[in-house]
């Protein structure tokens, strides 16, 4: 079979897969758009379907469709075996960015979160770093915490907190192991929250995350840090978060609106 065989005649092959591309580009691309289907639940089984038919479906060589699943393979996201084909490891779920959420609220219906609290105490003094982004002199002190959050048995994320101490010191007696920070935040303050900055990294996680993880050393992680703010701008929650890319993808919807209007000279 050619590189563009094994579809039905006049079956239109995208022209970035025709048979003038190298197969290791072919590949990276059949792997983005099988990564996606993942992601996005299409094999609710768990199972992909065969080489030939992938060849079929993407106008692309069983060579390149076999490099493909090598590439997810490599990556944690699939498994082969003979005589029992090609299955997701592990299903990804989204967590939306355009929302301001805890994780038990986007996982809901997704399986049961539990949180490991590994620690829960008051700090005198706030790393300078921390208390810049809070507003508050680092004397003024505060609550770190350490979670390790859990989906149906399985490791999903590490999450350090710190909080303003006001704010913090509150949820020191609170169910930590079974509830969202953001919501105990709500209850014990009676003060909405309002508004995060987020900024999300690709990092290799170092060993002891890694450990905690379940993952090999140096594994990628997304690497969110997260500043939350109450409703009226004021800055309590400061959070470093790393998140399995095995078992999690980052989801948002975005609009375009009006383009900015340029300053007359």
């Amino acid at each position: 079979m050619g590189e563009t065989g094994g579809g039905a005649a006049g079956r239109r092959v995208p022209a970035e897969w025709t048979s003038s591309r190298p197969r290791a580009e072919r590949a990276r691309q059949v792997a983005d758009v099988l990564r996606y289907q993942i992601t996005a639940g299409r094999f609710a089984d768990g199972v992909l379907p065969d080489e030939r038919r992938l060849g079929e479906q993407f106008g692309a060589s069983r060579n390149a469709v076999r490099e493909a699943l090598a590439l997810l393979r490599r990556e944690g996201v699939v498994t082969r075996k003979p005589g029992v084909g090609t299955r997701v490891v592990l299903p990804k779920y989204g967590h939306g960015l355009d929302r301001l959420a805890g994780l038990a609220e986007v996982m809901t219906g997704y399986g049961t979160i539990t949180n490991e609290v590994r620690t829960a105490r008051p700090v005198a003094e706030l790393p300078v770093p921390i208390a810049e982004r809070l507003g508050v002199d680092p004397a003024a002190g505060g609550v770190h915490l350490e979670r390790l959050r859990w989906l149906d048995g399985l490791p999903l994320s590490l999450d350090t907190t710190y909080l303003t101490a006001d704010v913090g010191l509150r949820l020191l007696d609170c169910d930590l192991a079974g509830r969202d920070v953001f919501s105990l935040i709500e209850e014990t303050t009676g003060q909405r929250l309002g508004t995060a900055e987020v900024a999300v990294h690709a990092v290799n996680a170092d060993p002891d995350t890694a450990a905690l993880l379940g993952i090999p050393d140096h594994a990628a992680v997304f690497a969110l840090e997260r500043l939350t703010r109450t409703a009226d701008g004021r800055p309590v929650d400061v959070e470093s978060i790393r998140i399995r890319a095995d078992r999690m993808a980052l989801t948002a919807t975005l609009h375009r609106g009006l383009p900015p209007v340029e300053n007359p000279l």
